[in-house]
């Protein structure tokens, strides 16, 4: 039982030298399932430790809502990597950790005398991984190496963009930081299969993921299309390219999701909407000929959904074909779903007889290894002591 309350990644020790957020959210993950994760911060921390959002009691500005939703359950040692102190400290901490993450630019660390190859020869067993927006030149020199990116570029050039919004006129990007949180996803499952690796052969290595490279492989439908199709995937706003009816549709309260794939969610749809019209017309008796009738199959079923309330068309749809409604944050908190799945969760403040925050929880379930008791993020260099190091002195400019 001690075990299992351990986590599934107890006694994996991760340095992450990453900022922001898609480092900091993949070693979230990885410390969310019991991994050791020492954040080793500058002397000015994090940027995200100042990005706020900041509760009205944090009359210090401590704790930003930003740093504490991906920093929960790590630990904090401060080091100015221009010193060869705090160098030399980084590589002692090298040999006895499993993985190192860092998200700069491709020959920074080299620069400090910190790269793979340097920190291989303290550990080879290392799994060093590293987040770029466009690659390192180790997995392929990318003619963008040396541009600085951050999650609006990834989902630009990776072609989110493209495929977002009302039309071509209007590209948009998504609300989330997709950009830097999927490659962030990516780049956790990555650690554990190098880690498989260096378990059995006992030969670590050098992980590279491009934010530019993980898009691209979100947008897997823009690839195929042009392949097969010549076409150029465009916006569809609400709906979808080859589907009918399918995406969000108004109700009477705000909004609702529908997606009928396969016949026999259309002639259900139909009945419930009292349209036996529409359920004998052979033209959209299939998905290839409602695709031809789109714009007339969507605007039926919108005729429809905008004189009922979301409640409403929950009761008639949930549970007989693919259905939601919209929801906001509001909506999300008061969710059953939610509660029954425990997705809101709360992290101790860091002082004592203070309330917590909410945060989203970590959506993977293990059966037989719950994830830990979400612990306090860190104040800026908490764990120096704890670790042996001074605290940090400020390198000549």
């Amino acid at each position: 039982m001690a075990e299992a309350r351990a986590g599934i990644l107890s006694g994996i020790c991760v340095l992450d030298f990453s900022r922001m957020l898609s480092g900091p959210y993949c070693t979230m993950m990885l410390a969310d399932h019991g991994a050791e994760v020492i954040k080793v911060e500058g002397p000015e921390g994090d940027t995200s430790r100042s990005n706020g959002p900041w509760r009205s009691d944090d009359e210090a500005r401590e704790w930003a809502g930003y740093f504490v939703s991906l920093n929960r359950g790590k630990k904090s040692i401060v080091l100015d990597l221009k010193n060869p102190e705090a160098q030399a400290a980084v590589r002692e901490l090298v040999r006895t950790s499993h993985v190192l993450v860092e998200n700069f630019r491709p020959g920074v660390m080299e620069r400090l005398g910190l790269g793979y190859e340097e920190l291989a020869r303290e550990n080879p067993s290392i799994v060093y991984a590293a987040i770029r927006g466009f690659g390192d030149p180790r997995g392929g020199e990318s003619p963008y190496a040396a541009w600085p990116s951050y999650d609006v570029v990834a989902q630009a050039m990776g072609g989110l963009m493209s495929m977002t919004g009302a039309d071509r006129d209007h590209p948009m990007k998504t609300g989330p930081g997709i950009g830097d949180v999927f490659a962030g996803m990516m780049m956790a499952f990555a650690i554990v299969s190098a880690l498989r690796h260096a378990e059995r052969t006992g030969q670590g290595q050098f992980i590279d993921i491009a934010m530019y490279d993980a898009m691209l492989s979100l947008c897997e439908r823009l690839v195929y299309l042009y392949d097969m199709e010549g076409r150029i995937a465009e916006p569809s706003g609400n709906g979808h390219p080859l589907l009918a009816p399918f995406g969000i549709f108004p109700a009477a309260d705000g909004w609702v999701s529908i997606g009928v794939v396969d016949d026999g969610f259309w002639r259900e749809l139909t009945r419930i909407m009292e349209r036996p019209d529409m359920m004998a017309d052979e033209r959209l008796a299939t998905k290839a000929g409602r695709r031809a009738h789109a714009p007339e199959v969507n605007d039926a079923v919108s005729g429809w959904t905008r004189r009922l309330s979301k409640a409403e068309l929950a009761k008639l749809l949930g549970g007989r074909l693919p259905f939601g409604p919209v929801n906001d944050a509001k909506d999300i908190f008061n969710d059953p779903h939610v509660a029954a799945r425990r997705m809101i969760a709360e992290v101790p403040h860091a002082e004592p007889g203070k309330a917590g925050w909410r945060v989203a929880a970590n959506p993977i379930r293990f059966a037989a290894t719950p994830a830990v008791a979400l612990k306090a993020p860190p104040r800026l260099g908490e764990h120096n002591r704890a670790f042996g190091i001074m605290p940090a002195r400020r390198s000549k400019p």
